[in-house]
């Protein structure tokens, strides 16, 4: 009988380890059990980007975030363009993104001191002041100075903005004070005014005017290089998509982004 009892607890372990074995090889009725989103073929990032960015790199990034798609199958780059004080913002109320490309170094300097930032900033381009003026440039605006004669309508951008910080130096340097119209939050609003003939004369960056070619004319103004912009580029902290978020700044940072950047007249990082 004890022979008899060991044989049937012997059997009994047996079919119950098989029957472990088996239902472990078949996939589980759960779907979500124990199971993580699948990554894409070839271990290749996917998903969303999301970059905030000064709005004078509007027409550079359109073309690099292409790039970068391509060169990465399965990625969406999108884009949030606005005054760098307002991305900042934005940042310090909990918007989510992945990567901060500022048009100068003080509003980059706010956001990691206000802890929205991860690690280092690189400064990647450089940018200075140009005045768009009409086609034809019927004010014949050709210096600085010109723009503080009466009747003239200017539109420039507000203080706290990059593009208006640096008029801001410009104005200190020369001893010109400009009385505008009206101060806008970005650099695009500025140049628009000049393009639907709200305004006579607009202080934008270089590159906005050179995109703007055809719209509007471009008048270079030497005391410009007294206020150079640095734009600097970091990963934003808790980035939901942090590892795409490094590779694309890497990727502006490289030879192919001073390139596309260089074009339009940025300067390169210093």
């Amino acid at each position: 009988m004890k022979k008899l009892a060991l044989a049937v607890a012997g059997t009994a372990a047996i079919a119950l380890f098989a029957g472990a074995c088996s239902s472990g090889d078949q996939p589980s009725s759960n779907p979500g059990a124990g199971s993580a989103s699948a990554p894409a073929p070839g271990g290749a990032a996917s998903g969303t980007l999301t970059v905030f960015a000064a709005a004078s790199l509007t027409e550079s990034f359109n073309v690099l975030g292409k790039q970068f798609e391509a060169a990465h199958p399965g990625v969406k780059v999108t884009f949030d363009y606005e005054g760098s004080s307002s991305l900042v913002q934005k940042l310090d109320n909990g918007a989510k993104a992945d990567v901060f490309a500022s048009a100068d170094q003080k509003n980059m300097d706010k956001a990691v001191q206000d802890g929205v930032i991860d690690g280092q900033p690189s400064v990647f381009a450089t940018n200075k002041l140009a005045i768009a003026v009409a086609k034809g440039n019927p004010k014949g605006i050709k210096t600085f100075a010109d723009l503080t004669k009466p009747g003239l309508n200017v539109v420039v951008c507000a203080q706290q903005v990059p593009c208006g910080s640096a008029t801001q130096k410009v104005e200190q340097s020369t001893g010109k004070a400009l009385k505008p119209v009206s101060e806008e939050t970005n650099v695009k609003q500025v140049l628009a005014k000049v393009q639907s003939g709200d305004a006579d004369a607009g202080l934008v960056y270089v590159t906005d005017a050179t995109s703007a070619a055809g719209k509007v004319d471009k008048v270079d103004f030497p005391e410009s290089s007294g206020a150079v912009n640095q734009y600097p580029i970091a990963v934003v902290k808790n980035a939901p998509q942090a590892a795409l978020a490094k590779q694309f700044t890497d990727f502006i940072l490289g030879a192919q982004g001073k390139a596309e950047l260089a074009k339009i007249g940025f300067g390169p990082g210093k």
